[in-house]
């Protein structure tokens, strides 16, 4: 995967709005836009609140006998247990993300946005954003290609997080809880944007042609292979070591602050 400069790679998203008008880019958001996980975030600010309400207590002692994480009379407590099942590889990425969307089951949707807002504040988004990322979205609302962001993070805080690079919660695709009266369930809207996942909530969105993609990690891997240009952000190594089967991919030269 050879590495290319902004500028290289915004000649050639420019050669492709001229071929072809009213196409868009569209980003991963966790370590593609900005450094870190902001669902990671939440998740732990959460159980830092201690905020998991009864509601998802019976949804995480499901998750967790599903895949032999022992259960806890605490639902703070489960929620770590799981969370260390996940980074140790026993309980599935997609289950994963989708419980940090509706552990917040009970809560009024409103204020779950609004917890999530102070969360990427005091983890200071705004800071981490990759200078190289930021200047390709200023280029691309420079030109009036929109810029959707597939995450599968939990769309509350995805919405707040792109604020800080300039983008707008309409052309947010994330992982969303679904409500009832006003609350939000133990259950999300399918499907949920990982992995092929991506492609497929994008695709549902809008059928316009897709100039560029930018991903760092594997699961991003279906999204990049759908664009005209597919480019790796600071990509992981998981990412790295299939590069290969997109022999398109080029890698972005990190930019400094």
């Amino acid at each position: 995967m050879r590495t290319e400069r902004v500028e290289e790679t915004l000649e050639r998203i420019r050669r492709e709005v001229e071929r072809t008008p009213d196409g868009v880019l569209a980003f991963d958001g966790d370590g593609t836009l900005w450094s870190g996980d902001v669902g990671d975030d939440l998740f732990m600010a959460l159980l830092e609140h201690g905020g998991v309400r009864p509601e998802a207590r019976v949804a995480l002692e499901r998750l967790g006998a599903r895949h032999g994480v022992e259960v806890h009379p605490d639902a703070v407590t489960l929620a770590h247990a799981l969370f260390k099942a996940f980074e140790a590889g026993r309980l599935p990425e997609k289950d994963t993300y989708e419980m940090m969307a509706w552990i917040f089951a009970g809560w009024h949707a409103e204020e779950m946005r609004g917890f999530a807002q102070e969360v990427v504040t005091r983890k200071d988004v705004a800071r981490r954003i990759h200078p190289e990322a930021r200047r390709v979205v200023e280029w691309a609302r420079g030109q009036g290609v929109d810029c959707y962001v597939v995450s599968a993070s939990p769309r509350a805080v995805v919405e707040a997080a792109v604020r800080e690079v300039g983008l707008t919660s309409e052309f947010v695709l994330a992982c969303t809880p679904k409500e009832e009266g006003g609350r939000l369930q133990t259950s999300v809207f399918e499907p949920v944007p990982y992995g092929p996942g991506k492609v497929s909530c994008l695709r549902q969105r809008t059928d316009r042609p897709l100039y560029a993609a930018f991903g760092d990690n594997v699961f991003d891997l279906d999204l990049l292979a759908a664009a005209r240009v597919p480019v790796a952000i600071r990509p992981k190594v998981r990412l790295r070591d299939r590069a290969a089967e997109l022999p398109a991919l080029v890698q972005l030269h990190p930019e400094e602050a």
